[in-house]
């Protein structure tokens, strides 16, 4: 059987469609990737050529615990954030009409304010004078003003008011893909509605689950504004600990060392989120 030729016309879209891709490929090149490049370099040869950047990183203790805070902090924000969202991601995938268009604008509305604006409302609650320790004091529960700021409680509940809807979305667009007549062949089968869940609809949300929980946590760990105003040098993560080296110390070999590590450990993160998706998409194509 022979192949038919491909029409001339399909090889001039295809090239069309690949000029199309010139100017976005041009303008990352030109605003990431050289600067990335710039970065580097800088940590590699500022102040003297070397790797002396990186040995102060991870020789000394305080780089040390900021990585690991930063680190840290990401993975406890994630983890709230999954356990608050998926419930309203459940109810939302569930919900149709005039509801559904009412929990969507509850989860998008606060995306349209400002970080800044939504963490300086959180100093409001936790501050000294605040609502929290007004509230706290009425009720009894509390002697005296409680210092949550700066401290890690603020940090994590700030982080988890902004990073909430970026876990809710994902969850949300792959539960509403979940076929729900499996749910009902489960109960026509004799199961109840916990072990359809449990059985069928949890390990059909987990892609969902993987892809919000890296996009929470690859975004968390190179959060400025809310560790800054809320956490203060109690809780300094590695985008506060940065921009004080590179505006306050004037210590740009060391910043760009730091950056680029904080940028491969966001990489390693993704490349295993990729490694895992991929495996768990294979067994599925086998257990089929």
């Amino acid at each position: 059987m022979t192949e038919k030729p491909i029409p001339k016309g399909a090889w001039t879209v295809a090239r069309f469609y690949r000029w199309l891709a010139v100017p976005p490929l041009a303008f990352l090149a030109v605003f990431f990737l050289a600067p990335m490049a710039i970065l580097l370099i800088r940590s590699l040869v500022d102040p003297v050529p070397g790797f002396g950047n990186y040995v102060r990183v991870f020789t000394s203790g305080p780089y040390l615990h900021v990585l690991w805070l930063t680190v840290e902090t990401a993975l406890v924000v994630s983890v709230l954030c999954l356990l608050l969202a998926y419930p309203v991601a459940f109810a939302m995938a569930r919900a149709r009409g005039s509801l559904l268009h009412l929990m969507a604008a509850l989860v998008l509305i606060p995306l349209w304010t400002s970080v800044v604006i939504r963490s300086y409302a959180w100093m409001v609650v936790f501050q000294r004078r605040g609502i929290l320790n007004q509230a706290l004091a009425a009720t009894g529960l509390s002697d005296g003003p409680v210092n949550f700021i700066p401290g890690s409680f603020a940090v994590h509940v700030g982080m988890v008011h902004i990073m909430l809807p970026f876990m809710i979305l994902p969850l949300m667009a792959g539960m509403r893909s979940i076929d729900v007549s499996l749910l009902s062949a489960a109960g026509v089968m004799g199961a109840t509605p916990w072990q359809a869940f449990v059985k069928i609809f949890l390990p059909l949300s987990l892609p969902g689950v993987a892809a919000g929980t890296a996009l929470v946590f690859m975004m968390s760990l190179g959060f400025y504004i809310t560790p800054a105003l809320l956490g203060g040098p109690r809780h300094m993560m590695a985008a506060v600990l940065i921009e004080q080296q590179a505006n306050s110390l004037l210590d740009w070999g060391l910043a760009s060392a730091l950056s680029v590590v904080l940028l491969v450990i966001t990489v390693a993160i993704y490349l295993l989120y990729l490694r895992i998706t991929q495996g768990a998409q294979r067994g599925g194509v086998h257990a089929r």
